[in-house]
């Protein structure tokens, strides 16, 4: 081996090693990701398909918060344990069968009215590799975080 060539096998390992280990974290990074946005939409698919066949107990003080508490719950627990990770800020709206956003005292809506229900998710990163695209400023990928919502509308059941 000739003096000039000592260290190169090092030097590729490490810019090969480097382009490796980038794509493979970004690999396990992304499907995360992927998988915390597909768990968190059936989650809240779910808890709109709970919404339209769930009644109210007007036995209850507030039975139209304790409805939505109840649709806030159920999601939550067909979240596959992404619903506690994705700090989720929860809305519901209400729309009447002519369109109309019915005010927000609705809560859950009332029978034959189609109640949408949007969740926004904060999903924190948990490579260094996806953490360096943060700080590069990718608007996906804010403050270490994935940002994304996912929504689904169901109309709802008569109520007896």
């Amino acid at each position: 081996m000739n003096i000039k060539e000592k260290g190169t096998a090092l030097v590729e390992f490490a810019l090969v090693a480097v382009m490796f280990f980038t794509i493979l974290f970004s690999i396990i990074e992304f499907g995360y990701l992927f998988w915390g946005n597909l768990s968190m939409q059936h989650a809240v698919r779910e808890g709109a398909r709970f919404a339209a066949v769930a009644g109210f107990d007007p036995t209850q003080p507030d039975p139209i918060q304790e409805r939505c508490d109840r649709v806030v719950q159920y999601t939550e627990d067909n979240s596959m344990g992404f619903y506690a990770r994705v700090s989720p800020v929860v809305t519901f709206k209400t729309v009447d069968a002519a369109g109309n956003v019915v005010n927000i005292g609705s809560g859950c809506g009332a029978a034959q009215q189609i109640v949408v229900t949007h969740i926004d998710c904060t999903l924190p990163l948990i490579t260094p590799f996806t953490q360096l695209l943060a700080v590069l400023g990718t608007s996906t990928f804010t403050d270490g975080n994935y940002h994304f919502s996912v929504s689904a509308a169901m109309r709802n059941e008569a109520f007896k």
